[in-house]
């Protein structure tokens, strides 16, 4: 056998040694054999070049570092799912199906607790992995997915094909990863979960293949496409295919023998080697699943039932007050270690002055602490009767714990907040935000860089990020931080001078506006001129800006020091104006279109951005005044409302059409 042959042999049976270890969990070769034939195929391909194969076993170890994750836009968007936390909510939800379909069956599955992923093949191989992001655009995690040895990097299907699961980090390398996380001094990670997602997120995918993640796969979106009648057929057919499948799916036909099975999974969750957090219920018949349709934000023919929140006791050490980018003064209890519902906590929020004193919660108490929906620790409220006469009740402070101005609480406001504007902590955490991914992506000024930096004298104030190349020899200085992180820091900065209007209104922090509210004051005005010299009663004749909103707009440009702060970014080159697209002349131009129902070859972000390049505007509701109503399937009482209006409506094909001979 020449060698070319003998490398395409090696990676066949690799892969199959590999599948049978990884997905199988029945090994029929030693380590010690799997790593011979590795270790001859890695010689082998260096010998011969011309038979790279990205997919080769020998490149599951990770490869080159990335600069950074591509964004992509689903295909179909991966939507999030209902919940329901009790047995009686569980029942409502299935006799809301049954009533809707009559009765059916459900697939019910674990519900794992880890990172939705999303894999793609073409013509048999694996081609490119997508994270759910805001689950209309995700983004490309190709490289440190491609480490998870349990995925196949090919399969017997020579079609198109998505399958979509969950990536997740088993306890035991969990375990392992926080004992050498402590070994060599660095943060522990609090949960499987969020190191499961610090890890596919990582650059350096050697990073990612050293974590041994692993996942398991639930959805095929295009089963009823595929031939399959069932959810559970589809299952099985991927996993033949060599995906991971959960073996302990079921398939029931009646709720309240549903409860049972939940209960008796919900007793053994701690032994299972991975972390859920509750169970999925899915209508197994695919066509009854497009019967029932989509929420705007869920489908219907799904569900997740939560497990209850774990309790545990332990002590209310001290209550530490943090100070936000706003002025707002937050407490926080600080907790004896305590293990709950697979994680430590040490801490959970207190929220405001009003929460301590309802709950009666004193320095030095026992207190009972649960996770609320398993993710945020939260303190239920003290064990009076293990008093002895040492804990009294909290006073809140009267001057801020950080720079020692007086702290003022607003009338029918039960937060207290610092009012000075130089104060540390508010500066640290507002040039965090101004640098965070949804206002100007500044990637590495996170806020602990930025604190760090403001300790040294380098970050007073948000223009400061655009001259902190005057520090390079200071920074380059700083542990960890060598000339590839500082280049690539101060690369990002100047890039973000191109953001669009509406990240930088965003970034600046003013009160009541968010992303989308800064989005849509944006489009309005074109300008900061232009919105920086807005009156209240323009301010309050936009769609989605309330009284309150456009008070807080009106002062915040009131302030001197936030024109100079615009005055001066303007001045480093940071872009002013609203970046718009191409605008194409079409029938929609002038015309304000609602959306309505579920559009199969469009995400609702991609067509209100088609529909905007067109010249339209988009509105969430309809009236006399709206020009076209677009639907797709299950359009629900936007599109009985414009009928009855008269409004014009267009369905998916008649709109795909319009959108055809506006663009030539």
């Amino acid at each position: 056998m020449d060698e070319h042959a003998r490398i395409l042999e090696l990676r066949k049976l690799l892969n199959q040694y590999g599948y049978e270890y990884y997905v199988l969990d029945q090994p029929t070769v030693s380590d010690a054999e799997f790593d011979r034939l590795l270790n001859e195929l890695i010689d082998l391909e260096s010998r011969h070049p011309e038979d790279a194969d990205p997919l080769s076993p020998t490149q599951r170890i990770g490869g080159p570092v990335l600069e950074g994750f591509t964004k992509v836009t689903h295909e179909k968007p991966m939507m999030s799912m209902g919940d329901v936390f009790s047995y009686d909510e569980l029942r409502e939800w299935c006799r809301s199906v049954e009533s809707a379909i009559g009765l059916t069956a459900y697939s019910v599955e674990h519900k794992i607790d880890g990172l939705a992923m999303s894999v793609l093949y073409h013509g048999g191989r694996f081609f490119q992995a997508v994270t759910r992001g805001d689950g209309v655009v995700g983004e490309d995690v190709t490289a440190n997915v491609k480490t998870i040895r349990s995925i196949p990097m090919e399969i017997d299907y020579q079609g198109d094909l998505e399958v979509r699961g969950e990536v997740y980090m088993p306890k035991k390398s969990f375990e392992t990863l926080n004992a050498r996380q402590e070994a060599e001094g660095k943060p522990l990670f609090a949960n499987p979960r969020n190191a499961a997602a610090g890890t596919v997120r990582q650059l350096d995918p050697k990073v990612a293949a050293s974590r041994s993640l692993d996942a398991i796969w639930y959805f095929v979106p295009d089963a009823a496409g595929l031939g399959f009648h069932a959810h559970a057929e589809s299952l099985e057919w991927i996993r033949k295919l060599g995906f991971r499948t959960n073996p302990a799916n079921r398939v029931f036909t009646d709720v309240e023998e549903i409860i049972p099975w939940i209960d008796q999974v919900a007793a053994a969750r701690e032994s299972l080697p991975y972390p859920i957090d509750g169970m999925v219920l899915k209508v197994n018949d695919l066509a009854l699943e497009e019967q029932l349709g989509y929420t705007i934000k869920t489908p219907k023919w799904e569900i997740a039932y939560k497990f209850p929140a774990e309790e545990a006791v332990t002590k209310l050490e001290d209550i530490i007050l943090t100070v936000g980018r706003t002025g707002k003064i937050t407490p926080n209890a600080k907790l004896a270690p305590v293990h709950l519902a697979g994680t430590t906590v040490s801490a959970a929020t207190l929220h405001n002055e009003d929460m301590i004193r309802e709950k009666d919660v004193r320095i030095g108490d026992d207190v009972i602490v649960h996770k609320a929906g398993d993710i945020i620790p939260e303190v239920i409220g003290p064990v009076r009767e293990h008093r002895d006469g040492t804990q009294v009740p909290y006073v809140f402070p009267s001057v801020c714990p950080v720079c020692g101005s007086p702290i003022h609480r607003f009338e029918d406001e039960a937060a207290h907040y610092c009012m000075n504007a130089d104060c540390p902590a508010r500066v640290v955490t507002s040039i965090a935000h101004f640098a965070s991914r949804d206002a100007m992506n500044i990637e590495g000024l996170g806020e602990k860089r930025v604190e760090q930096f403001h300790e040294q004298g380098w970050l007073s104030t948000v223009e400061d990020i655009y001259r902190l190349s005057e520090h390079r020899d200071e920074i380059m200085q700083l542990d960890k931080f060598g000339a590839k992180s500082y280049e690539n820091l101060i690369r990002a900065a100047e890039g973000s001078k191109a953001s669009s209007l509406d990240k930088l209104i965003f970034g600046l922090g003013i009160p009541e506006v968010g992303a989308k509210a800064a989005e849509v004051l944006a489009k309005h005005f074109d300008t900061m001129d232009r919105l920086m010299h807005a009156t209240y009663e323009e301010l309050c004749e936009i769609p989605d800006v309330g009284g309150i909103t456009a008070d807080a707009i009106v002062t915040f440009f009131q302030d001197e020091k936030n024109i100079a702060l615009i005055r001066a970014l303007e001045a480093d080159g940071v872009n002013m104006t609203y970046l718009r697209g191409e605008v194409h002349e079409s029938i929609f131009t002038g015309s304000t279109c609602v959306l309505t129902g579920t559009l199969q070859h469009y995400s609702r972000r991609d067509a209100e951005a088609l529909l905007e390049s067109l010249g339209a505007k988009i509105s969430g509701s309809v009236s006399k005044k709206t020009g076209f109503v677009i639907y797709g399937a299950d359009p629900g009482s936007k599109l009985d409302k414009a009928r009855d209006l008269g409004v014009n409506t267009m369905s998916e094909a008649e709109f795909e059409a319009a959108v055809k001979q506006a663009q030539g």
